[in-house]
Protein backbone atom coordinates (compact mmCIF):
# COMPACT_ATOMS: atom_id res chain seq x y z
CA UNK A 1 0.00 0.00 0.00
CA UNK A 2 1.46 3.61 -1.43
CA UNK A 3 1.53 6.24 1.39
CA UNK A 4 1.16 10.00 0.01
CA UNK A 5 2.35 12.33 2.54
CA UNK A 6 1.58 16.07 1.28
CA UNK A 7 3.12 17.76 4.35
CA UNK A 8 5.99 19.91 4.05
CA UNK A 9 9.62 19.42 6.08
CA UNK A 10 11.08 21.69 8.05
CA UNK A 11 9.44 24.24 9.95
CA UNK A 12 6.64 23.33 8.02
CA UNK A 13 6.23 19.85 8.88
CA UNK A 14 3.73 18.04 10.99
CA UNK A 15 5.33 18.32 14.19
CA UNK A 16 6.83 21.93 13.58
CA UNK A 17 3.16 23.22 13.08
CA UNK A 18 1.53 21.66 15.96
CA UNK A 19 4.14 22.63 18.34
CA UNK A 20 4.10 26.11 17.05
CA UNK A 21 0.36 26.02 17.28
CA UNK A 22 0.46 24.81 21.11
CA UNK A 23 3.28 27.88 21.75
CA UNK A 24 0.70 30.21 19.78
CA UNK A 25 -1.75 28.99 22.26
CA UNK A 26 -0.09 29.52 25.70
CA UNK A 27 0.91 33.12 24.25
CA UNK A 28 -2.98 34.26 23.33
CA UNK A 29 -4.45 31.77 26.17
CA UNK A 30 -6.52 29.86 24.08
CA UNK A 31 -8.96 28.30 26.29
CA UNK A 32 -9.52 25.15 24.08
CA UNK A 33 -6.52 23.98 21.54
CA UNK A 34 -7.86 22.29 18.40
CA UNK A 35 -6.56 18.66 17.75
CA UNK A 36 -4.24 19.87 14.81
CA UNK A 37 -3.87 16.69 12.85
CA UNK A 38 -3.28 16.45 8.64
CA UNK A 39 -6.74 14.57 7.45
CA UNK A 40 -5.96 11.37 5.60
CA UNK A 41 -7.55 9.56 2.82
CA UNK A 42 -8.02 5.99 1.79
CA UNK A 43 -8.75 4.13 -1.30
CA UNK A 44 -7.61 1.07 -3.54
CA UNK A 45 -4.13 3.02 -4.58
CA UNK A 46 -2.82 3.78 -0.70
CA UNK A 47 -3.21 6.84 1.93
CA UNK A 48 -3.02 10.13 0.70
CA UNK A 49 -2.07 12.59 3.82
CA UNK A 50 -3.12 16.73 3.21
CA UNK A 51 -1.38 19.24 4.16
CA UNK A 52 -2.04 20.31 8.19
CA UNK A 53 -2.09 23.60 6.80
CA UNK A 54 -5.55 22.98 5.82
CA UNK A 55 -6.36 21.92 9.19
CA UNK A 56 -4.77 25.22 9.73
CA UNK A 57 -7.43 27.75 7.51
CA UNK A 58 -9.62 25.63 8.65
CA UNK A 59 -8.73 26.49 12.51
CA UNK A 60 -8.62 30.46 10.83
CA UNK A 61 -12.50 30.52 9.64
CA UNK A 62 -13.42 29.03 13.03
CA UNK A 63 -11.47 31.66 14.48
CA UNK A 64 -9.09 30.71 16.52
CA UNK A 65 -6.46 32.93 17.33
CA UNK A 66 -3.15 30.43 17.40
CA UNK A 67 -4.30 29.41 13.71
CA UNK A 68 -4.88 33.23 12.44
CA UNK A 69 -1.13 34.06 14.15
CA UNK A 70 -0.11 30.38 12.31
CA UNK A 71 -1.71 31.88 8.96
CA UNK A 72 -0.33 35.43 8.94
CA UNK A 73 3.38 32.80 9.53
CA UNK A 74 2.77 31.32 6.66
CA UNK A 75 1.96 34.15 3.69
CA UNK A 76 5.20 35.55 5.21
CA UNK A 77 7.09 32.52 3.99
CA UNK A 78 8.77 32.79 0.65
CA UNK A 79 9.41 29.34 0.95
CA UNK A 80 7.95 26.74 -1.93
CA UNK A 81 6.50 23.17 -0.32
CA UNK A 82 3.60 21.16 -1.42
CA UNK A 83 0.30 22.99 -2.53
CA UNK A 84 2.03 25.89 -1.07
CA UNK A 85 0.60 28.50 -3.91
CA UNK A 86 -3.19 27.31 -3.09
CA UNK A 87 -2.67 26.78 0.82
CA UNK A 88 -1.15 30.30 1.15
CA UNK A 89 -3.67 32.17 -1.38
CA UNK A 90 -6.64 30.36 0.95
CA UNK A 91 -4.92 31.27 4.20
CA UNK A 92 -5.10 34.52 2.97
CA UNK A 93 -8.78 34.47 1.82
CA UNK A 94 -9.90 33.10 5.25
CA UNK A 95 -7.64 35.85 7.05
CA UNK A 96 -9.85 38.37 5.43
CA UNK A 97 -12.76 37.23 7.64
CA UNK A 98 -10.66 36.70 10.77
CA UNK A 99 -10.63 39.39 13.66
CA UNK A 100 -7.26 40.22 13.61
CA UNK A 101 -5.12 42.10 16.05
CA UNK A 102 -3.26 45.65 15.15
CA UNK A 103 0.17 43.68 15.52
CA UNK A 104 -0.71 41.23 12.99
CA UNK A 105 -2.51 43.55 10.74
CA UNK A 106 0.79 45.73 10.77
CA UNK A 107 2.93 42.55 9.73
CA UNK A 108 0.38 42.12 6.71
CA UNK A 109 1.19 45.44 5.19
CA UNK A 110 4.50 45.09 5.91
CA UNK A 111 5.05 41.92 3.87
CA UNK A 112 2.42 42.91 1.51
CA UNK A 113 4.23 45.98 0.44
CA UNK A 114 7.65 44.49 0.59
CA UNK A 115 6.24 41.59 -2.34
CA UNK A 116 5.41 44.62 -4.06
CA UNK A 117 8.77 46.44 -4.12
CA UNK A 118 10.69 43.72 -4.59
CA UNK A 119 8.45 42.46 -7.54
CA UNK A 120 7.67 39.49 -6.13
CA UNK A 121 3.65 39.24 -7.40
CA UNK A 122 3.48 35.01 -7.16
CA UNK A 123 0.02 33.60 -7.80
CA UNK A 124 -1.02 33.98 -4.39
CA UNK A 125 -0.03 37.67 -4.59
CA UNK A 126 -4.03 38.25 -5.97
CA UNK A 127 -5.72 37.36 -2.49
CA UNK A 128 -2.86 39.17 -0.30
CA UNK A 129 -3.84 41.81 -2.14
CA UNK A 130 -7.44 41.38 -0.89
CA UNK A 131 -6.22 40.89 2.57
CA UNK A 132 -4.49 43.98 2.52
CA UNK A 133 -7.52 46.39 1.29
CA UNK A 134 -9.33 44.25 4.04
CA UNK A 135 -6.89 45.39 6.80
CA UNK A 136 -5.92 48.99 5.52
CA UNK A 137 -2.72 50.81 4.05
CA UNK A 138 -2.78 53.19 6.84
CA UNK A 139 1.12 54.48 6.77
CA UNK A 140 2.56 52.14 4.15
CA UNK A 141 0.56 53.81 0.84
CA UNK A 142 3.10 56.54 0.59
CA UNK A 143 5.85 54.33 1.19
CA UNK A 144 4.57 51.69 -1.82
CA UNK A 145 3.65 54.91 -3.88
CA UNK A 146 7.40 56.31 -3.46
CA UNK A 147 8.79 53.10 -5.62
CA UNK A 148 6.38 51.38 -7.95
CA UNK A 149 7.40 48.28 -9.46
CA UNK A 150 7.92 49.73 -12.86
CA UNK A 151 10.23 46.69 -13.99
CA UNK A 152 7.73 44.17 -13.77
CA UNK A 153 4.42 44.50 -15.72
CA UNK A 154 2.67 42.18 -13.28
CA UNK A 155 3.68 43.99 -10.23
CA UNK A 156 2.20 47.28 -11.72
CA UNK A 157 -1.07 45.65 -12.50
CA UNK A 158 -1.20 45.01 -8.52
CA UNK A 159 0.13 48.48 -8.07
CA UNK A 160 -2.74 49.96 -9.67
CA UNK A 161 -4.83 48.63 -8.27
CA UNK A 162 -3.99 49.32 -4.77
CA UNK A 163 -3.71 52.78 -6.45
CA UNK A 164 -7.00 53.06 -7.36
CA UNK A 165 -7.92 51.32 -4.44
CA UNK A 166 -6.52 54.63 -2.43
CA UNK A 167 -8.30 56.64 -4.61
CA UNK A 168 -11.53 55.47 -4.85
CA UNK A 169 -11.31 54.75 -8.78
CA UNK A 170 -15.26 53.84 -9.77
CA UNK A 171 -13.82 51.51 -11.85
CA UNK A 172 -13.07 49.32 -8.87
CA UNK A 173 -16.31 49.50 -6.52
CA UNK A 174 -19.61 48.94 -7.02
CA UNK A 175 -22.05 51.42 -7.52
CA UNK A 176 -24.61 51.67 -4.31
CA UNK A 177 -28.09 51.07 -5.16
Amino acid sequence: MQVRDDNADGEWSVEAVQSRYLAHCARLNVPSPRPLQPRTHRNANGVWAEPILQTVIDGIKAGDAACVALGVELIEQDRKFPFGRILKSNAARALRSAELPDTLKQRIRHRVANMLAAGNTPHEFKEYARLLRKVGFDEMWPRMAASPPLANKYAMRHFAYFRAVQERAPGFFPRKR
